[in-house]
């Protein structure tokens, strides 16, 4: 099992240089709607990408598939979905769902035109998780750390990874025999958690997909496109051989990274609730 590895970016070149290192999805996020009132206080990216960028990223891609993450429901996502359909999208991404209500929408208005992803990152999800599950025709689910932590009131992430919530997900998913994953990582060595611990944990869980971080790759600080061809070749490489050598492992060592990473996440929660980072 190799995850699928998704990089946001609506740079055609960028979409180059990542499809030709391996990343399966190239993602294209066009959510707006509330995104900034909820991340204001975050270092987070909102990327203002626009439908246009759609066919703009499916013009150069020849292997990679196309990942669009829309607005959350509302009085236009039946037109958001045709466009970015008609703008050649292969999965499209629900993002901060509440209820059964919003996932069978989304499911109705796609129409079996491509395939769906929902992102689960509101407590209300998680809550109502087994009637969101009992719909049919979702094809992956990816849970979204970011607004998930900022709804239960946490100081980092990966406090979900620690308490259980993610695994309690990850089996509740796997027993709809419906594609999953979480989070995002960095580089291998890098991220306040280890991408490696990380990493470990996807396979433990048996998750299928991961985003690669904004530090994977962060095109704010890299420019030259021969910094970032050599980010992206090296970043997968070494994350491509990571995952080979994980899958020799017993289940000792994944008992002992899960140990690691609550270790790790609450001397992390630790340093963050001082303010001192």
């Amino acid at each position: 099992m190799a995850l699928k590895l998704m990089y946001i970016t609506n740079d055609q070149e960028v979409a180059r240089i990542a499809e030709k290192s391996g990343v399966d999805w190239i993602f294209v996020d066009l959510e707006i709607n509330g995104k900034k009132e909820r991340q204001a206080h975050l270092d987070t990216v909102i990327s203002h990408h626009s439908i246009k960028d759609v066919r703009k990223i499916r013009q150069v891609l020849t292997k990679s598939e196309l990942i669009v993450r829309i607005n959350p429901i509302y009085e236009g996502t039946k037109d958001e979905i045709d466009n970015v359909i008609c703008n050649g999208a292969n999965i499209i991404m629900l993002p901060f769902f509440k209820n059964k209500d919003e996932v069978q929408e989304f499911i109705g208005l796609i129409n079996g035109r491509c395939r769906s992803c929902l992102l689960l990152e509101t407590p209300e999800a998680v809550e109502n998780i087994d009637s969101v599950l009992s719909v049919n025709g979702i094809d992956y689910v990816h849970i979204g750390l970011n607004d998930l932590h900022l709804g239960y009131n946490m100081m980092f992430m990966f406090e979900l990874l620690a308490d259980g919530t993610i695994e309690m997900l990850c089996n509740k998913i796997k027993q709809k025999n419906i594609v999953y994953g979480f989070g995002g990582i960095a580089q291998i060595g890098q991220g306040m958690l280890k991408a490696e611990n990380i990493i470990a944990e996807h396979y433990r869980l048996s998750s299928s997909l991961a985003i690669l971080s904004r530090s994977f790759c962060d095109m704010n600080t890299t420019k030259n496109l021969k910094d970032v061809n050599k980010l992206f070749a090296q970043g997968i490489s070494n994350i491509r051989r990571f995952e080979n050598m994980l899958v020799e492992k017993s289940k000792e060592f994944y008992e002992v990274n899960q140990r690691e990473i609550k270790h790790a996440v609450s001397e992390i929660v630790a340093v963050l609730a001082t303010g001192i980072v």
